[in-house]
C-alpha cells in the first residue's frame, strides 16, 4: 500500500511539473511573438544591436535571426544554458549569433552600446533571490544603464511584477513608452494580467554643467 501511495505522489508530481513546463513554454512563446511584432511595428533596422538578457536556449535570437536581424548577442550566467544555446545555434546554422557566459549584475566591459535589450524572465529570477533581492534589483538597473545606449529600448516581460511595480523599479534613467497587450484573467470579479510586457526607453544623458 505504501508503495502505491508513493507511486501516486510521484505521478502527481510529474503531472504538476508537466503542467508547469507547458505554462512556461507558452509564456516564452507568447513573449517572443509580442517582442517580434513590436520590432516589426516600429520598423527597427535589421542591423540594430540586440542583447537577450538571460538567453536560456537562445530560441528568441534564432527567431530574430530568421526575421533578418544580424547583430544579435545572448548572455546567461549559466554555462550549461550557453552550451545548450550553442547547440541550438549550430543546429539552425545561425553562426552570426554571439553567445557569452555573463553575470548581468557584473557585466564585462565588452558588454556595452546595445540599442535594444530584452528580458523575458531574468529580472523575475533575480527578484526571487532570497539573498539581498532589493540590492540585486538596483544593481540590475545600473547594469542595464551601462549596456544600453541612451535612447535605446528595453523590452521586459514579467509574470511576477505589475505595470505599476515595474514603473517604480525602472524610474531611474528610463521612461515608459508602451505596454504591450497580454492575456487577461478574471478572479473574484476583478480583471488582471497573467503577465506584463513593457517597453522602456533609456533617457538621454544630460551633459555635465562643466562641459
Amino acid at each position: 500500500m505504501l508503495h502505491m501511495r508513493e507511486n501516486c505522489k510521484l505521478l502527481k508530481t510529474l503531472e504538476m511539473l508537466g503542467k508547469f513546463a507547458l505554462v512556461f513554454h507558452r509564456f516564452g512563446e507568447e513573449s517572443m511573438v509580442r517582442i517580434i511584432r513590436w520590432l516589426e511595428k516600429q520598423k527597427v533596422p535589421l542591423d540594430c544591436s540586440v542583447l537577450d538578457i538571460g538567453t536560456g536556449n537562445g530560441v528568441l535570437l534564432i527567431e530574430l535571426a530568421k526575421y533578418g536581424y544580424t547583430d544579435l548577442t545572448g548572455i546567461d550566467y549559466s554555462p550549461s544554458a550557453i552550451q545548450l544555446s550553442e547547440k541550438v545555434r549550430e543546429k539552425e546554422g545561425m553562426s552570426n549569433i554571439k553567445l557569452k557566459v555573463e553575470d548581468f549584475l557584473a557585466p564585462s566591459a565588452e558588454l556595452s552600446r546595445f540599442e535594444i535589450c530584452i528580458d523575458k524572465g531574468t529580472f523575475d529570477a533575480i527578484s526571487l533571490n532570497p539573498d539581498n533581492a532589493v540590492g540585486k534589483r538596483k544593481q540590475y538597473v545600473k547594469s542595464l544603464c551601462s549596456v544600453l545606449e541612451p535612447e535605446g529600448f528595453f523590452l521586459i516581460t514579467s509574470c511576477n511584477w505589475t505595470k505599476e511595480e515595474l514603473l517604480d523599479e525602472f524610474r531611474e534613467g528610463f521612461e515608459i513608452l508602451e505596454e504591450l497587450p497580454t492575456p487577461k484573467f478574471c478572479f473574484g470579479g476583478r480583471i488582471g494580467n497573467s503577465v506584463t510586457t513593457l517597453v522602456f526607453q533609456r533617457k538621454k544623458v544630460r551633459p555635465s554643467k562643466l562641459d
